[in-house]
């Protein structure tokens, strides 16, 4: 299976990524807005399954920018998802959005490192990110509403919709990856 990954191109791997995405976002929002929230629960689990799987996508993509913060980006959301999923949300703080929120500034900033994306992605990303840490307070949260959704949103939605229509450049992607590995190979060499 992952031999399968590995093979697949990036661009698949971006456009994969962006379409999850953009599917389980649009699913939690048709089921809330038209089915008035009854079938939260499925909702939710859509959600976070296309998380899941777009988080496992990108860190696939990122690791060639930066294998070490790729991880870290991945480790984030993963335990975002986690709270989600657990709904520890101990008094009406929201553990998965502030992790979420490092999640998208992780991968703001891989984008702007990367050169097989454009880089105002990578710093519309980030703000989002910025929107989603308002949750570390509720009531920061609250003041801050409904501009905070509308950064988040924007941000999330710029990359991800990037990713379905045009992908990832993918001679510049494959350049950085073999550079990241020759890099590497050379500093285990000197340790």
């Amino acid at each position: 299976m992952n031999k399968l990954i590995r093979a697949t191109s990036p661009r698949f791997k971006a456009r994969l990524a962006g379409g999850l995405y953009l599917f389980s976002v649009l699913t939690a929002v048709f089921f809330e807005l038209f089915l008035g929230g009854r079938l939260g629960p499925a909702a939710n689990f859509i959600q976070m399954a296309g998380m899941l799987a777009v988080t496992l996508l990108l860190y696939n993509i990122f690791r060639s920018v930066s294998r070490s913060l790729s991880l870290l980006a991945a480790s984030s959301n993963l335990v975002g998802i986690a709270f989600e999923a657990l709904r520890l949300n101990p008094q009406g703080v929201n553990y998965s959005m502030d992790f979420h929120g490092i999640y998208c500034l992780l991968i703001g900033y891989l984008v702007f490192r990367s050169n097989f994306l454009p880089r105002i992605l990578g710093a519309l990303i980030a703000f989002g990110g910025l929107g989603w840490l308002s949750f570390v307070s509720r009531s920061l949260a609250n003041h801050l509403s409904p501009y905070n959704l509308a950064c988040g949103l924007l941000g999330e939605a710029s990359l991800f919709l990037w990713l379905v229509v045009m992908g990832v450049n993918v001679h510049r992607w494959k350049e950085q990856a073999t550079t990241g590995r020759g890099i590497r190979a050379q500093l285990k060499a000197t340790v």
